[in-house]
């Protein structure tokens, strides 16, 4: 822990995105001096010291996909655990799927999120308003109501539940141009998955269980970048996870279709041969894919096919995966293990240095979900959203000692590089030493107004 002060803080001799050793100096939320200048700032006298030597300082992480449960499935997560979870995974803005209960799929829905991760404090939470009403598939919810209130929300998804009507696809992608959203499509063709188990294909053939064909993936997002281009508006696709579907959405950016994507780090690193184990704890949807898949997505991240990291991260109560396969809910937890999986697939393989990670985890979601004060680059007056990272660290996954209430995650017993030393949330460090420290308070005059 730290002793509170007066909000100033001198990091010294991190490597900034890897690069060459520099001092960063925080004061009211924004970063106030970087380099040389920075122990000499005005009250660097009185900053308190984080010594930062062998660290990478990166902008804060956002996550474009996680599911916090609440409201309404407390059982699972709540938005403060999830958040608590999140910073210490290096993240300082989440975006919330709107498959709560209720659904968020009303302006009241996301204001309560918004309101609850407001007073959590750990990240910004960013609600994301539901397509549909109930996530239904039938009628169209209050995208605009969402985007005018106090959440201001602009990214919308069906997530879990693919928008399979085309026309009401197309008046989605139509309606959320007026206020420059994004539609982020599940995709998942359901007369092709029904009852499916896992992936189609040798293994599926083995085990017995019914097949999840990548073709239902795929055939979804052709559909849909080809109603991007028609309506000019911005698609954005949800946990890609095929080969073929990194040929489509490549072939979609050749022609300049407005479209984004992203990988969860589970199908960078996990196979389909996993399940040969039958543990529920790697059943999820999509479900994992092959070998070949991993290194088609590996490669369309780095060549930036593929925009974004969203981790998915799905946390269920124990008793909805400790059961027979069949029966097991799909999804896994991700936050406090996304950067350490990233590193080792990405960073350690060296097909991505440590700006191109910032890129893929800060920036780039950023600017997808619209907000505007994240992913900003580590220059002075820009908000002190920054994580700290030992990348020379080794650590085992342990379930239980995590934040998250899921227990859920597929990488428990695995030793994974990298660890996440600080998180400064607005300029408040909410991580330090690698444990939770306090949450920002948001100042009461600006209490009832939007992060």
């Amino acid at each position: 822990m730290m002793a509170e002060n007066n909000g100033v803080y001198l990091i010294r001799g991190a490597a900034i995105l890897g690069a060459g050793a520099e001092d960063l100096m925080i004061r009211d939320g924004l970063i106030a001096a970087r380099g040389a200048d920075a122990s000499s700032a005005e009250g660097a006298e009185d900053a308190t010291v984080v010594e930062a030597g062998g660290l990478v300082a990166l902008p804060g992480m956002v996550d474009i996909h996680t599911h916090l449960r609440e409201p309404g499935r407390e059982d699972a997560e709540t938005v403060e655990t999830g958040t608590r979870a999140a910073a210490l995974g290096g993240y300082t803005a989440v975006h919330a799927m709107a498959n709560s209960n209720p659904v968020a799929d009303t302006a009241g829905v996301v204001e309560q999120v918004h309101s609850l991760g407001r007073a959590s404090g750990w990240v910004d939470v960013r609600p994301v308003g539901a397509v549909t009403v109930g996530l239904a598939g039938e009628q169209l919810a209050e995208l605009g109501a969402m985007a005018d209130s106090r959440a201001q929300v602009r990214v919308f998804s069906d997530d879990g539940i693919c928008v399979h009507d085309p026309v009401l696809m197309r008046r989605a992608l139509e309606y959320v141009k007026a206020f420059d959203g994004v539609v982020a499509q599940h995709a998942q063709e359901p007369r092709l998955t029904a009852g499916a188990q896992m992936n189609e294909g040798t293994v599926s053939s083995v085990l017995g269980l019914a097949g999840w064909p990548a073709v239902a993936e795929e055939s979804i997002i052709a559909r849909d970048v080809l109603l991007a281009q028609h309506v000019d508006s911005r698609l954005h696709v949800c946990h890609v996870s095929t080969a073929g579907s990194v040929e489509i959405i490549r072939w979609a950016k050749g022609r300049g279709i407005n479209v984004t994507a992203e990988v969860t780090p589970h199908h960078l690193l996990l196979t389909d041969d996993l399940v040969r184990s039958y543990d529920p704890v790697y059943k999820v949807n999509p479900p994992l894919r092959t070998d070949a898949d991993v290194q088609a997505l590996r490669e369309a991240l780095a060549d930036g096919t593929i925009d974004v990291i969203g981790t998915d991260h799905a946390p269920h109560p124990s008793e909805h995966k400790e059961c027979e396969w069949a029966q097991a809910a799909m999804g896994m937890t991700g936050l406090e293990t996304a950067l350490s999986v990233v590193q080792q697939t990405m960073i350690d393989t060296g097909l991505m240095d440590w700006a191109g990670f910032a890129r893929i985890t800060s920036t780039t979601p950023a600017a997808i979900g619209r907000v505007a004060d994240q992913g900003r680059p580590l220059e002075v007056g820009e908000p002190a959203n920054i994580i700290l990272v030992d990348p020379s660290a080794r650590w085992t996954v342990d379930p239980s000692k995590m934040a998250t209430m899921g227990r859920n995650s597929p990488f428990k017993g695995r030793e994974l590089p990298g660890k996440v030393v600080a998180t400064f949330f607005k300029g408040h460090p909410t991580v330090l030493n690698g444990s939770l420290n306090t949450p920002y308070r948001h100042p009461a005059a600006t209490a009832a107004g939007a992060s």
